[in-house]
């Protein structure tokens, strides 16, 4: 990062940020998919790479991982993603390596980034929060987040209700500052769709679980290249967050499929990292999940999605050419 960068402000500092990488994309940090490999390769690629910090079975795990990355790729494009809900006992332990690895983004989910907020801002972090509705949005705005990701209907292992068109535009209209789309965006035409709607930036999850630098096994992988958008099944009852997930994992556990009304309570006490069944043996995915055809590199992965991006804007090029030419007649 140069010095002119790191002169900006939280939110100026970001958007530098995603102007200067390969892609207006953030790899999604998912819960026992995205580890340091996956961060570092997203990084190496041109992409902003992250990952959980409750994907290390624990603590000390979490630091080695954060030596890594640090050594790896010092301040490049990552974030680390922190459970921010009352229940998650390793949040204090976290904020501490936190404010001593400087990550350059924190990004927070479950409950209020104000717990985050003076620890990141203190080392000149940028602080990022996923929401789901209008409502949570201007509660993140109220708690001084410097960028939001709208979590929409289609996404994966957290997903929302509102359609990415509706929730998008009235957020904007008391956001002005970074902003991201999340929620079945899985080629490059998807990445340059939410630019058009008004984001910054999008957010991709399901399209790097099939990577070779991911978490996820062999026997994830598989399923996800074999499933299209049918295979999928909403509910909160898995884990007390609403998700989507694959029939086929629901099916292999000898479990009927849930049902999406039925919610359990959200609970993060314990080493959650080694749940038996949420997230570990039933496995989720978006609605993009179709658009996977074959396990890949993150390099191959985002290669494929710069080709996309690019064939996208020369379109856009065309077709305006056209009709300005029409308009001249």
């Amino acid at each position: 990062m140069n010095a002119q960068i790191k002169e900006l402000q939280p939110a100026e500092r970001f958007l530098a940020m995603i102007r200067g990488n390969r892609l207006p994309l953030m790899v999604a940090p998912m819960f026992l998919v995205s580890g340091p490999d996956l961060a570092i390769a997203a990084e190496k690629s041109g992409v902003i790479g992250s990952f959980p910090a409750p994907n290390a079975r624990d603590v000390p795990a979490l630091r080695q991982w954060m030596v890594r990355i640090r050594d790896e790729i010092a301040a490049g494009s990552w974030a680390l993603n922190m459970i921010v809900h009352r229940s998650y006992e390793r949040f204090d332990q976290e904020l501490a390596l936190v404010e001593e690895f400087r990550p350059p983004i924190v990004a927070t989910a479950l409950g209020s980034p104000r717990r985050v907020m003076d620890a990141v801002h203190g080392y000149g972090g940028i602080v990022m929060a996923d929401v789901t509705t209008p409502t949570l949005a201007r509660k993140a705005v109220d708690a001084g987040v410097d960028v939001l990701v709208l979590v929409t209907h289609g996404a994966g292992g957290h997903t929302g209700t509102c359609h990415p068109f509706a929730l998008l535009h009235e957020v904007r209209q008391f956001w002005p500052g970074p902003l991201g789309l999340a929620g079945a965006i899985s080629c490059g035409r998807d990445i340059r769709a939410a630019q058009v709607l008004g984001a910054d930036f999008a957010v991709m999850g399901t399209r790097f679980i099939a990577t070779v630098e991911s978490l996820a096994g062999e026997g994830y992988r598989d399923m996800l290249v074999a499933s299209g958008i049918e295979d999928l099944v909403a509910s909160a009852e898995i884990s007390g967050v609403m998700a989507n997930w694959l029939k086929g994992s629901i099916q292999k556990n000898g479990e009927a499929a849930p049902a999406a009304s039925k919610k359990t309570e959200i609970d993060f006490s314990g080493n959650i990292s080694v749940a038996p069944k949420a997230w570990k043996d039933v496995w989720s995915a978006g609605h993009g999940v179709g658009g996977i055809t074959r396990v890949q590199s993150v390099m191959e992965v985002v290669d494929q999605l710069q080709e996309q991006y690019l064939a996208c804007l020369a379109d856009e090029a065309s077709f305006l050419k056209a009709m300005t030419s029409q308009g001249a007649g």
